[in-house]
């Protein structure tokens, strides 16, 4: 057996979905990588701009998650992820021909609608499409391809970010083509999955299947998973701010960082899922994960003191822990929305599940950078004290949620 057929999945429709990672992971990784050079100097807005575009976006991803989830149940998952894809293609080949505050915002705004309706429809596809016992293993493999993904897109920007501004203006185009190739894997290769079974959309608690609003237990737990999520806040943003403003570690150090949690993402991610078989298994790696956040927070914190070697070793190993957060809180993610979902409204309970994730790039940026920069090690208690109320709290909403789908009658996990 070649090296290649030991790393990936043993299944073709698996192996199909880990190209289709990395094929859109690649397209996007080169655009976000060259995003600040390619708004500013190419499109010709300043940095405040282009962060007050991206939160109306971010705004328009929050109002539109729910009605986007209910349209994967209504148009199928397949037909309306290969839709999106497609324009979210076309929308990437226009933005040369963006110019000017206006036309940004409303060129960021149309784009989050089709990848906010492409998301959720691939999150129930993903779901519907594999058996109960490989679905969390199929995922993890998934994770792991658009990591792949991501490094050979920032691979690509750095080139032409380092070739010139000539270079740079090409990377929407580059972007757009290899999301073509994606929209037409996802509708010619990828097979079509059942629709759903038809459901009212009536609010009384007497529908066939009722909305997933009506799943507290669901809500709580997208909360918490949300709030775990904020891992990625202090891998991306707060620990290089720290590394540079509060510690003596060189800031060459946090290539290394980047790279080791790559590195550990692409060869951990399907053996952390492992844990994740059930809803108990999933339970135990929200446990793991919030302990990894804690050690983190304290080593973190620790390298304010520190000075040398010393202080590179501690945020070195506190950015692997993170990274364990990382992969524990993803496994436990892709077991608890499968197994917690009514299957007959996946579409409406992912949207909610997304909303969890929002939490994330509105709240955690600017509270766990002030918290870490500002109020230093208090601050550190008070982020790690978030991340163990998130993992308690998320023990007896998945026991609630799994109560309502024993109440309404909602298959199991399939």
């Amino acid at each position: 057996m070649r090296w290649w057929q030991r790393i990936l999945p043993p299944t073709k429709l698996e192996r199909d979905l880990v190209w289709q990672c990395v094929l859109s992971a690649f397209a996007t990784g080169t655009f976000l990588t060259g995003t600040a050079v390619y708004f500013t100097q190419v499109v010709g807005l300043s940095g405040a701009e282009v962060g007050l575009g991206m939160s109306i976006a971010a705004g328009v991803t929050l109002v539109l998650q729910l009605p986007m989830g209910r349209l994967a149940d209504r148009v199928g998952a397949k037909p309306l992820w290969a839709l999106a894809s497609a324009v979210e293609a076309a929308l990437y080949l226009a933005w040369p021909l963006i110019g000017g505050m206006v036309t940004f915002v409303l060129m960021l705004s149309v784009l989050a609608i089709f990848e906010t309706a492409g998301r959720n429809a691939r999150n129930v596809y993903r779901i519907a499409v594999f058996p109960r016992d490989v679905r969390v293993r199929a995922l993890a493999y998934m994770r792991a391809a658009r990591n792949v993904g991501y490094t050979l897109g920032a691979g690509a920007s750095g080139v032409a970010l380092g070739l010139g501004l000539d270079a740079v203006r090409l990377i929407p185009f580059v972007t757009g083509a290899l999301l073509v190739l994606n929209a037409l894997l996802i509708a010619m290769v990828l097979p079509v999955i059942a629709r759903p079974l038809p459901v009212s959309d009536g609010d009384d608690a007497g529908t066939v299947a009722p909305p997933a609003w009506r799943n507290p237990g669901y809500v709580v737990l997208s909360v918490c998973n949300g709030v775990l999520s904020s891992n990625q806040v202090l891998l991306n943003v707060v620990v290089p701010l720290w590394l540079v403003e509060r510690t003596d570690a060189p800031p060459a150090l946090l290539a290394w960082l980047f790279g080791t949690n790559t590195v550990l993402a692409v060869l951990l991610q399907v053996r952390a899922s492992r844990v994740a078989d059930s809803v108990d298994g999933s339970l135990r790696a929200v446990r793991w994960s919030g302990w990894a956040f804690i050690v983190s927070c304290g080593l973190i914190a620790w390298t304010h003191e520190t000075v040398g070697w010393v202080s590179i070793v501690l945020i070195w190993i506190g950015h692997v822990t993170i990274t364990g957060a990382e992969l524990w809180q993803s496994a436990a993610d892709w077991c608890l929305t499968s197994e917690l979902s009514d299957h007959r409204r996946l579409g409406d309970y992912q949207g909610v599940w997304g909303l969890g994730y929002q939490i994330e790039p509105i709240v955690f940026p600017a509270l766990y950078t002030w918290l870490a920069l500002q109020v230093g090690t208090p601050g550190w208690i008070v982020i790690a004290l978030i991340g163990v109320t998130a993992a308690a709290v998320a023990h007896p909403a998945a026991r609630a949620a799994e109560r309502h789908l024993v109440r309404i009658g909602a298959p199991v996990g399939a």
